[in-house]
């Protein structure tokens, strides 16, 4: 049967297996030694005072009992205070015979020695106790047995010396060794329980101080806030978003914190004052007011937390979402809807375009102006621009039916990038402005040739769009990095991009030019993955004309070839932070 605060764990059930073995406590035991032998050394310093005043009395004059109590003294303060705890054996060993066996053995020499003035028979408990709580119960009952030999032992010896009365004798060296008996087991028992008690308590423990941790690495990590506030307008606790979100020096560092100490978060105490006056749930959107920013809108919901029984202070929890968050995902959202939208429109338009183009171009031979033909090449530009949106868009739909990329051909990647690059630079006229830095030896890959051309064309118009007109502004590289990965990167020596811009760079429809689609880098991407290679932005320097430049590099990471020595299958999608370590 678990205990109640196990179940309500989440880690209960794995942590509080009967089959898990937690470290005993040594100090419990060092406690409960040192507790034992300190009963015999104070039972032994009584049984010697005894004795002492029984011979100054004159009641005795035999010095045995003083000698004998003497010695069992000494020899329980010196284990006292010279001995380590250590368990008990489960024979009757040394260790046994040096504490049990001693008290025993003293304890039915003073019966014997004693006559049967005195009655040292309950003294026999000590050694029983300590052997039940110390050691197993198999010990235990063989430490009963032995007093119950030595008690029957001694009533023989008494009925020789004393005919006629041998009954009561043998009965009260019965009732004597039946009570060991019930002694021993008894106090193994509950010694056992309380031991069993004492490891569920450390498990629960266990399971709580996990728990604790995983919860507090959650709150830690959530992108909403989290404020704890008291009914005094003290926040108790918060979580690193949170203080983001209230944005001053003192929330950022203080703990705890007044939230009444600054005017703008006056709108998060009146929704705190409302949740305990109406000791309720309560949400609103709220003004953040920063010093020397501008506001931030977000939403506050409330709960209180559960008072036990009506007694105790209940405290108020605010979840804190920011709006600008918020709006982004419905815009994800709603930037999805209208992709899946536009491939229906782009196909629908796709034939119209295309007869608008055709008969542009049957006008364009008909006329003979100049003001005329302008007019029929505007048309012409134009139609051809809606005629590449349309192909992204539909590329989209294409790119996301693709076939494994195990199944494409091999491909040359030297020879392939030579020619692609080469008909670019024809194309733009950018001879001068571009260098191709190839490895040496041919290098394959799986990939579809008119693929890896669409992926590299698109880095270069990206690059030719921001780069300068320097010499080498523009770099195209492919070889394998020192970890083995094939990978071909485009870089240039543009301008850093911007936080906003970076962050949703390979986001489909989202460009900072408005004459985009905002298409290119997304389906870079999606072919990328559909070959089982990643492509990923990096801020990187490279040698221009013999200085150290900071540009935009673009870098495709290839998925391995069963051909490729030293590489695994299994870092398809390997990270290409170690090829940028080696090569920045």
């Amino acid at each position: 049967m678990r205990l109640q605060s196990d179940a309500q764990s989440w880690f209960g059930p794995s942590l509080l297996d009967p089959g898990l073995e937690l470290v005993d406590n040594p100090q419990e035991f060092e406690r409960l030694w040192r507790g034992f032998m300190t009963a015999r050394a104070t039972l032994g310093l009584v049984l010697l005072l005894l004795q002492v005043t029984i011979y100054a009395l004159g009641a005795s004059k035999d010095t045995t009992l003083i000698l004998i109590c003497t010695v069992y003294f000494s020899a329980a303060l010196a284990v006292r205070l010279m001995a380590s705890p250590r368990p008990l054996g489960k024979t009757f060993d040394a260790q046994w015979t040096a504490t049990l066996g001693v008290d025993i053995l003293v304890f039915a020499a003073l019966q014997v020695a004693q006559g049967s003035s005195i009655n040292y028979a309950p003294l026999f408990a000590l050694p029983i106790l300590m052997v039940s709580v110390l050691g197993s119960l198999l010990l235990a009952l063989g430490a009963a047995a032995v007093v119950t030999l030595l008690m029957f032992v001694y009533a023989t010896w008494t009925s020789l010396q004393v005919p006629g009365d041998a009954a009561s004798h043998f009965f009260q060296a019965a009732l004597t060794g039946a009570g060991c008996f019930v002694i021993s087991f008894l106090a193994n028992q509950i010694a056992s329980r309380l031991a069993n008690v004492e490891l569920r308590a450390q498990r629960s423990q266990l399971a709580a101080r996990v728990q604790r941790q995983v919860n507090e690495l959650v709150i830690e990590s959530l992108p909403d806030g989290i404020l704890v506030v008291d009914q005094s307008g003290t926040v108790r606790a918060a979580n690193p978003a949170a203080r983001q979100l209230l944005g001053a020096e003192r929330a950022l560092r203080a703990s705890p914190f007044e939230l009444a100490s600054l005017t703008g978060w006056q709108g998060l105490v009146d929704l705190m004052n409302r949740s305990f006056s109406e000791h309720g749930a309560q949400q609103a959107d709220i003004t953040i007011h920063h010093a020397g920013r501008g506001p931030s809108r977000v939403r506050v919901r409330t709960q209180l937390t559960a008072t036990q029984g009506g007694h105790g202070e209940s405290l108020c929890v605010m979840f804190i979402q920011d709006q600008r968050e918020m709006e982004a995902r419905m815009r994800t959202e709603k930037l999805a809807s209208m992709g899946r939208m536009s491939a229906a429109v782009a196909h629908e338009i796709r034939n119209p375009l295309a007869a608008i183009a055709q008969a542009n171009a049957l006008l364009d031979e008909d006329l003979s102006e100049p003001r005329h033909k302008q007019l029929t090449q505007m048309v012409q530009q134009n139609a051809k621009r809606l005629e590449k949106i349309v192909e992204e868009v539909l590329d989209i739909s294409r790119v996301q039916h693709r076939d494994d990329g195990l199944a494409a051909p091999a491909l040359v990647l030297n020879g392939a990038v030579t020619r692609i690059c080469h008909d670019w630079q024809v194309q733009t006229a950018s001879e001068h402005r571009l260098r191709v830095n190839l490895a040496p030896g041919p290098i394959e890959v799986r990939f579809e040739s008119e693929h890896l051309r669409r992926i590299l064309v698109n880095l270069l118009d990206n690059a030719r769009r921001y780069a300068s007109q320097q010499l080498d502004a523009i770099q195209v590289s492919a070889g394998k990095s020192t970890m083995g990965h094939v990978f071909l990167s485009v870089w240039s020596d543009g301008q850093p991009m911007d936080q906003s811009v970076e962050r949703h760079l390979f986001e489909p429809f989202f460009s900072s030019e408005s004459r985009s689609s905002g298409l290119g880098l997304y389906i870079c991407r999606e072919l990328c993955e559909g070959h089982g290679a990643s492509i990923a932005y990096f801020r990187t320097m490279k040698n221009v004309k013999g200085k150290a430049v900071e540009g935009n590099e673009f870098i495709v990471t290839f998925r391995p070839t069963p051909s490729q020595n030293g590489v695994s299958m299994a870092s398809n999608n390997t990270s290409v932070t170690p090829w940028l370590q080696t090569h920045r």
